[in-house]
């Protein structure tokens, strides 16, 4: 019979892919793929747990998933211990009134028993406090800096300065298949690998970014993971500026021509968001600022707010997602192709009509 766990070591080989690349990039301890290569069910919390890995660990070296799933219930059969009735010696019939009699005895036994400690405990006025006591709620709070944790029903998370009340405090409601999130604006739902801008004080504008990189979808009680990155914090402040420091479109010099994706009677600061669906390499330059250079991996969130624009350099096109916020209107920015590397700013020029666009400009 064909073995699940070196066919996902054979996949693995031909790909010339390592353990620890897999891990980061479908969110799997490399124990867990060690222990699915080698049929090892020991190192698993639960078969729900294996069978969940092996899917998506087959799913990600393109095997097919329900086959290898049919080989481990397979295997699971065939080492199940038979019938004690298949291969015990047949027992004489006078024994089985001795045997039947006291064993519905001690039963009955214990199920009395069982009551009378469930009808003290109900009765017992500290019995809930002990209860309440056990389920320990945990309070992380938000910095700057970006914030990864498995979080659990009840959990929350609080969030300074955004607020003129003081800190704001957000109650995770449901980490079952989707990720539910209690605001002071309201209920966020968030899905598996999605990213949410979430506004906190209903004013328009979003403060955080919230991105979910594990959750189940039939145990509650796994939680979910998830990375926060505030608005206010993010990876680089943007430094002051004014408008005298926007260039006119004919000082532009490139061999490219800007592409233009939003523009105004006026300039203003705007929003960048950048998601990785991969490993990059990526340095940033906010106005007058100095650059911030950084290796970002799958799921891993970038947020700037400058005042007239952003330089950046990226090593691989195609692991990043940019969207830019300015006026409360969203845009989606493409930016090369995969493996290219590309450098470009995205800031105000000044048109010769008076008008202030916001443009997207491939440097050489």
């Amino acid at each position: 019979m064909e073995s699940y766990g070196n066919l996902l070591r054979n996949a693995r080989q031909v790909k010339n892919l390592d353990l620890d690349k897999i891990s980061r990039e479908i969110s799997i301890e490399r124990r867990y793929l060690e222990g699915l290569e080698n049929e090892d069910n020991g190192v698993f919390p639960g078969e729900a747990y294996l069978t969940g890995f092996l899917r998506n660990y087959a799913n990600y070296l393109d095997l097919d998933a329900e086959f290898l799933l049919k080989l481990y219930r397979n295997k699971q059969i065939q080492e199940a211990p038979l019938p004690q009735g298949l291969y015990g010696k047949k027992r004489p019939r006078f024994l089985i009134p001795g045997i039947v009699i006291p064993s519905v005895l001690i039963v009955g036994f214990v199920i009395v028993l069982s009551i009378l400690l469930i009808t003290k405990k109900k009765t017992d006025p500290d019995a809930d406090v002990v209860i309440s006591n056990n389920i320990q709620n945990k309070q992380y709070e938000l910095t700057d800096k970006k914030f990864t944790q498995r979080v659990y029903k009840g959990d929350q998370l609080l969030v300074p300065g955004i607020s003129t009340d003081g800190q704001i405090v957000l109650t995770v409601r449901d980490t079952l298949s989707s990720f539910g999130l209690d605001t002071p604006s309201g209920v966020y739902y968030v899905e598996l690998a999605e990213e949410s801008e979430i506004d906190l004080t209903g004013n328009g504008v979003s403060d955080m970014i919230l991105y979910v990189s594990d959750i189940s979808s039939t145990d509650e009680s796994r939680g979910a993971e998830i990375s926060v990155l505030l608005r206010q914090g993010g990876s680089v402040q943007a430094s002051a500026s004014s408008v005298e420091d926007i260039p006119l479109a004919s000082d532009i010099k490139s061999g490219h021509l800007p592409k233009v994706i939003h523009e105004d009677n006026r300039a203003y600061p705007f929003t960048i968001n950048a998601s990785f669906r991969g490993s990059c390499l990526f340095r940033s330059k906010v106005d007058r600022g100095d650059s911030v250079e950084g290796y970002f991996t799958r799921g891993e969130v970038f947020t700037a707010t400058p005042q007239n624009g952003i330089r950046l350099w990226i090593s691989n096109n195609n692991t990043v997602k940019f969207t830019i916020i300015a006026d409360s209107k969203s845009y989606d920015i493409d930016i090369g192709a995969a493996g290219q590397i590309y450098v470009e700013d995205i800031k105000w020029i000044k048109d010769s009509d008076g008008r202030y666009k916001l443009v997207v400009i491939e440097l050489d």
